[in-house]
This record gives structure tokens, C-alpha cells and sequence, in this order.
């Protein structure tokens, strides 16, 4: 039985983020993606494993190539979880700035 992996997990890895970063414009290859990093080509495979596995990524045949590309549904996962933490950081750096202004005018 193959458990679904955490998209979370998946993106905990730096080279895996890389990754993503990679495809998020274009589909790639995986020899494509491999000729961007210093490590062997099996350690990129595993990674674009981990990444398909938890559906961050999407593999499509295009003849004899497997060309990896982004999936905007997963992603939106990543995105909907951060957003309030974003809006949290949000309200304080406004606060921050209210009280700076506040601060420069009285001097």
C-alpha cells in the first residue's frame, strides 16, 4: 500500500523546493532538471518520486520523454495553509508602520 505523502514533508527539502521553483514557468525533463543540480541523477529521480507522489508534481508523456510539470491544486494546499500567517505578518508590519508614522511626527 502506497501512503500519499505530505506535501508538506516534500517541500521541507531544499532541493526539492528547487525543483518546483524549476518547473513552476516550464515542463522539464527529469535529465533537464537533473543538469541543474551537483548531485547524481538517481538523488534528483528520488526527489521528482517524492514530488509526484504527493501530487506537487504531474508527469506527462510526450513521446519517448517524461516531461514533469507543476500542479496548481496541490500547490494551492502550501498556499492556503501559509495565508494566514501572511496576513498575520501583514497586520503587524502595518501596526509597525502606524507607529513609526505616529513616532516621525512628533519629532
Amino acid at each position: 500500500m502506497n501512503l500519499r505523502r505530505d506535501v508538506f514533508q516534500a517541500i521541507a527539502d531544499p532541493t526539492r523546493r528547487a525543483i518546483l521553483l524549476l518547473v513552476a514557468s516550464q515542463s522539464m525533463t527529469a535529465g533537464a532538471i537533473a543538469a541543474n543540480f551537483d548531485t547524481a541523477r538517481p538523488t534528483v529521480s528520488k526527489h521528482l518520486q517524492i514530488l509526484t507522489e504527493c501530487e506537487l508534481l504531474k508527469q506527462e508523456q510526450n513521446g519517448r520523454e517524461i516531461f514533469y510539470h507543476l500542479n496548481p491544486k496541490n500547490m494551492k494546499e502550501i498556499a492556503d495553509f501559509i495565508e494566514p500567517f501572511r496576513q498575520m505578518w501583514d497586520d503587524r508590519f502595518n501596526k509597525l508602520e502606524a507607529v513609526m508614522k505616529k513616532y516621525k511626527s512628533k519629532n
